[in-house]
């Protein structure tokens, strides 16, 4: 089975809990498994219910709402979806250095808390200049968030099982008469 934990970032790793190359492609599909998530990410998560599992797929949908969109309508969507949270500003220090963090409010569900992380993450990535450089697999069906860290910045593929499988296609497609 596969890690949750695959990029350490809640952000995309929530984003790619559905994996269309599995006959069941839902990753999460019991309170048990969404219980794995949280450990593997370190979120603290008390008691993870039936009721959070639905929370937390809404919050995946949305994130994934927000990944897809237009690069140029992407800004816009992850506002719109922060003003919904259940966050507050936070000033946390950081070598000496004071930083505005957002944080879930006391009290927050799962959901709320995972959504917050994910906004603070994709917020993070902005501003280490890797905004530009979020993207969604091309590989059909493949439907997995990643951070292009190539040099070049031109990945389309999440995985080199993507790459292969997408390269083959196309050589498959080729050849045919």
């Amino acid at each position: 089975m596969r890690d949750f934990a695959e990029t350490g970032l809640v952000a995309l790793d929530l984003a790619n809990t559905w994996d269309a190359y599995l006959d069941e492609p839902e990753r999460l599909p019991d309170a048990a498994a969404l219980r794995r998530f949280c450990a593997e990410l370190s979120v603290t998560r008390g008691d993870a219910g039936p009721g959070d599992l639905a929370e937390v797929r809404a919050v995946r949908d949305r994130l994934r709402a927000v990944l897809t969109a237009d690069p140029a309508d992407r800004s816009d969507a992850l506002a719109r979806w922060t003003s919904e949270l259940p966050l507050r500003p936070a000033v946390e220090e950081a070598d000496g250095v004071p930083r505005l963090r957002l944080v879930p409010v006391p009290g927050a569900s799962l959901a709320g808390r995972l959504a917050v992380r994910a906004v603070q993450e994709l917020l993070d990535l902005a501003a280490e200049g890797d905004w530009e450089r979020v993207r969604m697999c091309a590989a059909a069906p493949c439907r997995d968030a990643f951070v292009d860290r190539s040099r070049p910045g031109r990945r389309q593929f999440c995985s080199t099982r993507c790459a292969n499988r997408a390269h083959a296609a196309a050589s498959r497609a080729r050849h045919r008469p």
